[in-house]
């Protein structure tokens, strides 16, 4: 591992820190900034995102992935836990703590809100970063994709009807444009582009080609990833310093859920004796959320400055340091898998 692996949960706290610094001290360029948006996908954000995810779309072998049918287990556990488990959990958790812990905190109007917020953040898998934890646990990039693909084609069917049980609603509106851009920029492009180095490099007389242009993109992956770290700080710099008890409140109990969760679904993993390469990405999708999803959900239904969009604007801030912690945690654990 280079500097920038070893180091990363320092790297990412200095560009937290250099986040929120840069957001109070140029408030006008991260609102220019985060006014490039189109469906509510920041195009910025995304830039930086593709830099972190193309790389490990270059190792997908296509030839490789028709293997994954021959080991459905994996993919089960994945399924299970994001649509049987994590949207009831984060629900009775945003309950327990809204309704009862922090009764005497938060008005009940804002109490809902949060409790909403969170909802729709527990039935929104994520897309995009979950490439960036697989390859920090040295994660199947074949079985990832399966994975990530089958789980955005499953939320275009249940997302709505999830969200709307648990929300005791029923006009619930997906935003459409939001979801399917989101899949193109972090998934489709990413992969064709990945495909078409691939091909280019196997080309090659050189057999470590491949390999060779890896090892020269890992830095620019970690790049992306410190890049994108440092924006949606920025952009809630404001939010954070405002409202700093609201953020507290809102992170506890997602923070029990994205442990919880993890803990679950490793747990499973562990039972179902996967290969750590594919059970350490299965508890990394499980954990993480789609983030951008759920704030457009969120402001459409309950407006921009409501507790509910708050909710997932905190679902933001606590993600990146949670899944690096369960990076971390997963690595040290590798022992506890088979290896193949």
């Amino acid at each position: 591992m280079g500097i920038f692996e070893r180091f990363l949960s320092v790297w990412v706290a200095l560009s937290i820190l250099a986040g929120v610094l840069l957001g109070l001290a140029f408030p006008g360029l991260f609102e220019l900034v985060a006014g490039l948006e189109l469906h509510r996908v920041n195009l910025v954000v995304a830039a930086f995102v593709w830099i972190m995810i193309y790389p490990m779309m270059v190792q997908v072998d296509f030839a490789a992935i028709k293997d994954v049918g021959k080991r459905p287990r994996g993919l089960l556990l994945t399924l299970v836990v994001n649509w049987l488990i994590k949207p009831f959990t984060m629900a009775a958790l945003g309950w327990l703590f809204f309704r009862i812990l922090w009764a005497d905190l938060v008005d009940p109007e804002t109490a809902g809100e949060y409790i909403a917020g969170m909802i729709l953040l527990g039935v929104a898998p994520c897309t995009a970063m979950v490439f960036v934890w697989s390859q920090l646990t040295r994660g199947d990039p074949n079985y990832t994709l399966v994975q990530v693909s089958v789980n955005d084609v499953i939320m275009i069917f249940l997302f709505a009807p999830i969200t709307a049980f648990l929300l005791g609603v029923t006009d619930i509106v997906v935003p459409w444009e939001t979801l399917l851009l989101s899949v193109v920029l972090y998934v489709l492009l990413p992969l064709v582009a990945g495909v078409l180095t691939r091909r280019r490099l196997a080309a090659r007389s050189d057999r470590n080609a491949v390999q060779a242009f890896l090892a020269r993109m890992k830095p620019w992956s970690v790049i992306g990833l410190l890049a994108t770290v440092v924006l949606l700080f920025g952009f809630q710099a404001g939010t954070i310093l405002a409202q700093p008890l609201a953020i507290v409140l809102i992170a506890v109990p997602l923070l029990v859920q994205s442990y919880g969760i993890f803990a679950l679904a490793y747990a499973g993993a562990h039972f179902l004796r996967l290969p750590h390469a594919i059970a350490a990405p299965a508890c990394m999708i499980a954990t993480s959320n789609f983030f951008e999803l759920a704030v457009a959900v969120a402001i459409s239904l309950f407006g921009l400055d409501s507790g509910a969009a708050l909710a997932t604007v905190v679902g933001v801030l606590v993600e990146v340091p949670v899944m690096l912690s369960l990076v971390w945690f997963a690595n040290r654990t590798r022992d506890w898998f088979p290896s193949r």
